[in-house]
């Protein structure tokens, strides 16, 4: 449950950037949320291999 606790404090830390970006228009805000966005995808990539694995395992 770690792992989903980590996840769910990437999404957390991207709230505050989204917002500035989505409704203020902040550009650099917008650079920050990308960059994010790729760092959760990253995760959900390597979460899905470790979920394949597992399941394998079995």
């Amino acid at each position: 449950m770690d792992k989903f606790n980590e996840l769910k404090a990437q999404i957390d830390a991207l709230e505050a950037d989204y917002k500035k970006f989505f409704d203020d228009g902040n550009g650099a805000a917008g650079t920050r949320v990308r960059k994010g966005m790729l760092e959760l995808k990253k995760y959900a990539d390597a979460t899905r291999k470790a979920v394949q694995e597992i399941k394998n395992a079995k």
